[in-house]
């Protein structure tokens, strides 16, 4: 398919992990793994300096407020949460609405590896190695209709497997949204699973936004409600703080956090003390991005 994405890395630009497991078990062992590509101009842009992080690094330094506010607290707590079976609800502007089964939503579609560079807004970076469907191929399912704009995204509330809902950190469910242009971008998917594993609770099981243009907090995780709107939606950070959370959320070094700079980031992993590198405009994917914000003034719509 045309809108497909192409990069030129090859695999041994990609997995350290070799507890996982190498290249021929990859291929014949990964279930589900109908296709692969590797994304990375990110990578691409660090002169090779830039590897994906272990398996316990993405998955114990976590944001995910649902279950607690602490780095480890999602690892510790989000063990107990059911994800089988899982719904998403699509409505909205779209030709068929209605509650579609994780099954329904991956049907004939071909989940590949992506590797991402993933930036925190607290000036901290990952490189992540995600599978997943390009986000198109499931509102496609839906059949978006030609007034919407925008996608607006929830994620699952459930009290009893969410000890963090309880404390009035945000004002739950987590929401975000995406312009169309944005969800429809090849870079932008849906992803099912880290290191070719499935995804763990703590990183948004069972499907979970990826967008690696932008702040991670756009990257909505466990997703149970996908609407398409004709209106910008409301974004859970730009509602609790609207000054430091703008709806776009793009990194741009050049525009900084009120209680921060965004020149510069640290690779979690590296320690304390690694060496911060430059900040990457559009986290290393602007020749592919930055299109879509032509004409913008990107420090009034950040």
């Amino acid at each position: 398919m045309a809108k497909r994405w192409n990069n030129t890395l090859t695999w041994k630009d990609v997995t350290p992990e070799a507890a996982y497991m190498n290249r021929r078990q990859l291929m014949t062992g990964a279930a589900g793994l109908a296709a692969m590509s590797i994304a990375g101009p990110a990578l691409a842009q660090s002169n090779g300096e830039l590897e994906p992080n272990t398996w316990e690094e993405i998955t114990t330094y976590n944001n995910f407020y649902e279950f607690g506010t602490g780095k480890d607290d999602p690892a510790r707590n989000a063990g107990q949460l059911t994800t089988d079976p899982w719904s998403i609800k699509i409505d909205g502007l779209v030709d068929r609405p209605g509650d579609y089964s994780f099954a329904q939503i991956m049907e004939g579609l071909d989940v590949e590896e992506r590797i991402y560079r993933f930036r925190c807004v607290e000036a901290w970076s990952m490189v992540i190695p995600w599978n997943g469907v390009e986000l198109q191929d499931i509102l496609d399912k839906a059949g978006v209709q030609s007034s919407a704009k925008y996608v607006a995204f929830e994620t699952l509330v459930r009290p009893s497997e969410m000890p963090g809902v309880a404390r009035n950190v945000l004002d739950w469910p987590y929401r975000e949204g995406l312009r169309l242009d944005e969800a429809m971008h090849p870079l932008t998917i849906m992803a099912t699973g880290i290191y070719g594993r499935d995804i763990p609770n703590q990183n948004g099981a069972p499907i979970r936004l990826v967008v690696p243009w932008k702040y991670g907090f756009k990257s909505i995780k466990s997703i149970v409600r996908i609407t398409l709107t004709e209106d910008e939606p409301p974004t859970s950070w730009n509602m609790a703080n609207a000054r430091e959370y703008g709806f776009y959320s793009n990194v741009n070094p050049n525009v900084n956090h009120p209680r921060w700079s965004q020149a510069t980031e640290r690779k979690i992993g590296g320690g304390l003390f690694a060496k911060r590198q430059d900040t990457l405009m559009f986290n290393g994917y602007e020749t592919e991005v930055a299109s879509l914000y032509d004409g913008m003034d990107l420090t009034k719509f950040y």
